[in-house]
């Protein structure tokens, strides 16, 4: 019997993005490991930014956008960020929950050059 062919009105779901990734995904394992080593970098990150002004896109997310951008062989920042507004999967490993907006792609760029361009602290100690 042919089923029918209902059309979505509206979506809402009890399931969270961590439940809809499969615990045996590899990308778990990577995020573990990315969280750890950004935990680790914490105090640095701290220190490369202001505590006045408007905040800027949390340094830990950039990394893990960025990080995706090389996982997933993502040719330009555009489409990584068409990417987080429908792939889950992205939206999980970058920390963004299912109603956050993803990012312009001007304001994820600029972010992310001032964060690789910005003079680490470690560096002025040598």
């Amino acid at each position: 019997m042919r089923g029918d062919d209902e059309k979505q009105s509206g979506m809402f779901s009890n399931v969270t993005l961590e439940q809809r990734i499969a615990a045996d995904h590899p990308a778990r394992r990577i995020r573990a490991l990315v969280d750890r080593a950004l935990a680790r970098m914490d105090a640095e990150l701290d220190r490369l930014y202001s505590t006045t002004g408007r905040p800027s896109i949390a340094p830990e997310r950039l990394l893990r956008a960025s990080l995706l951008m090389v996982l997933y062989s993502i040719r330009s920042e555009r489409q990584l960020m068409e990417q987080l507004n429908y792939n889950l999967l992205f939206r999980w490993f970058v920390g963004l929950e299912m109603d956050d907006p993803a990012w312009d792609v001007t304001v994820f760029t600029k972010n992310r050059d001032r964060l690789i361009g910005a003079p680490s602290a470690s560096a002025g100690a040598s």
